[in-house]
């Protein structure tokens, strides 16, 4: 395609070369990434790209550049390039969303699409939706968020990221994919930041999903205002419908955002679907599901009022896309586990192991709570806090485990480039508190062994804050590590047990 004919009708100036280079591999905002034939958009400040890598981009073989307010600072290559064409603009990524979606045929028009936004339960939410249609309709979904993307069972090969939702070119790539694979509806993560630096536009959402809002991510964004802010962009023209948590007060406020647009979903408030007489064991819950003055019976094979709460904005959204609603429910309790979210096991002493990706202190609480409301033993809390992250939580999460937990175990989470010691000092205080007793063990694998060793029969060991990631990140490096898999390593039963 032209480059002319991706930037039709958005503002831009030509610096130099020819708008109507043909843009024939794709579109990249990492250098290392650029094929002959690509389109670099310079994005200040990107961690691989921004205009100083235009030149390596530029070697690559890439035939165009597009950049913002930082072009004066391009390498003078680009300048002496006679074939490159350089374009101006006024914000790169805003412009690379419209361009990457234009590349690709305007992927999202040709599906349903159900963008899942919020602090907590976005992963469960979206596992959700694909499960219950995919049960109740054997519809082919796609998934894209913290686990990767994948079309049912088949992963799509993507540049290794531990973005949840990616850069707008390789989402529109990802979009286009799945549309040519016969998809019929994608479910995507929206974090804050993608919502903030503009990755999901141009993706034609139909139904956007609001689960609730917590502290979390206050190192990206300083304040809890500026947070939530960034979560309600997908409620400002970037969907058409909106399914909202109205127990929550900003879900609440969603519905002055579109008008006529919004469906609602509550446990304890008024709303459009609604649950009652909930009944929790060990294996899930049962509950009363209300809509439009009928009653239906439902379960799930998950405990807990938040995923009573997550099953709620499942069916509503499903429903919305015209899926019938009795299937829908009579779906949920059919759902395979969600990777990381409360996935259980059982080691041959007979200990109950719990793994969550529970990392905030809200969602820790929620899981903790859940927990007590069934345990007959012990509960012990295999935890930590996350490198250079919002560290103003990390003494209330370690208050919350050692309030609800009979011994806690400190340990790393990804601590990035901060010093695994010092964020334990940061979360001791909090559990000092609270007079649990506790132990500090910065290697997670040792940890985990602990407290599976300290465990009796009828103990539960809760492993939380990084649930199904494959990885530990370690400075710059993605170390392979698994809770699950090193609890089935420890326990003696590898990965088939």
């Amino acid at each position: 395609m032209k480059l002319s004919e991706l930037l039709a009708g958005h503002d831009h100036e030509i610096l130099r070369g020819d708008p109507e280079t043909a843009i024939t591999a794709g579109i990249c905002f990492d250098a290392h990434r650029v094929a002959p034939g690509s389109l670099f958009i310079a994005v200040p400040g990107h961690r691989e790209g921004g205009p100083g890598a235009a030149g390596p981009a530029l070697a690559r073989g890439a035939v165009a550049v597009l950049v913002d307010a930082g072009a004066p600072d391009l390498p003078a290559s680009v300048w002496t390039d006679t074939d490159v064409c350089v374009v101006r603009v006024r914000d790169t990524r805003t412009t690379a969303a419209v361009v990457a979606s234009r590349y690709y045929g305007e992927p999202g028009r040709g599906m349903d699409m159900v963008a899942v936004t919020g602090t907590n339960g976005k992963t469960s939410v979206s596992y959700m939706v694909e499960s219950v249609l995919r049960i109740a309709e054997r519809a082919t979904v796609g998934v894209i968020g913290t686990a990767g993307s994948r079309i049912g069972d088949e992963l799509i090969p993507m540049p290794r990221s531990v973005l949840t939702t990616p850069e707008s070119p390789d989402l529109q790539y990802l979009l286009g994919y799945m549309r040519d694979r016969d998809v019929g509806t994608v479910v995507l993560e929206a974090t804050s930041m993608g919502l903030l630096t503009h990755r999901v536009d141009h993706s034609y959402i139909d139904i956007g999903i609001f689960t609730n809002l917590t502290q979390d991510h206050l190192d990206d964004h300083g304040t809890m205002e500026n947070y939530r802010d960034a979560k309600l962009r997908l409620f400002q023209g970037l969907c058409r419908r909106a399914v909202v948590n109205v127990d929550d007060p900003v879900g609440a406020g969603i519905g002055a955002l579109m008008p006529g647009a919004v469906t609602t979903y509550a446990l304890d408030a008024e709303a459009d679907y609604r649950a009652t007489d909930l009944t929790m064991d060990a294996f899930g819950t049962r509950f009363t599901l209300h809509h439009e003055g009928r009653k239906y019976p439902a379960a799930i094979p998950v405990p807990g009022r938040f995923s009573v709460a997550n099953a709620l904005a499942t069916v509503a959204a499903c429903h919305l896309l015209g899926h019938d609603l009795r299937g829908l429910v009579g779906a949920l309790d059919r759902m395979p586990p969600v990777p990381g979210r409360f996935e259980r096991f059982e080691t041959p002493r007979g200990t109950s192991v719990i793994v969550d990706y529970a990392h905030s202190p809200d969602s820790l609480d929620k899981v903790l709570s859940t927990i007590r409301g069934f345990a007959r033993g012990r509960i012990i809390t295999v935890f930590g806090c996350g490198g250079d992250r919002d560290i103003t939580k990390r003494a209330r999460m370690g208050e919350i485990a050692g309030t609800h937990s009979d011994l806690c175990v400190l340990t790393s989470d990804n601590p990035r480039d901060e010093d695994p010691g010092a964020i334990l000092d940061q979360i001791t205080p909090g559990i000092t508190a609270t007079g649990t007793p506790f132990e500090r063990l910065a290697d997670r694998r040792r940890a985990i062994g602990f407290a599976l060793s300290a465990a009796e029969p009828e103990d539960i060991v809760l492993i939380a804050g990084k649930g199904s990631e494959p990885y530990q990140i370690v400075g710059e490096k993605l170390l392979p590590f698994s809770d699950m898999a090193t609890v089935r390593e420890l326990s003696g039963r590898g990965t088939g047990g």
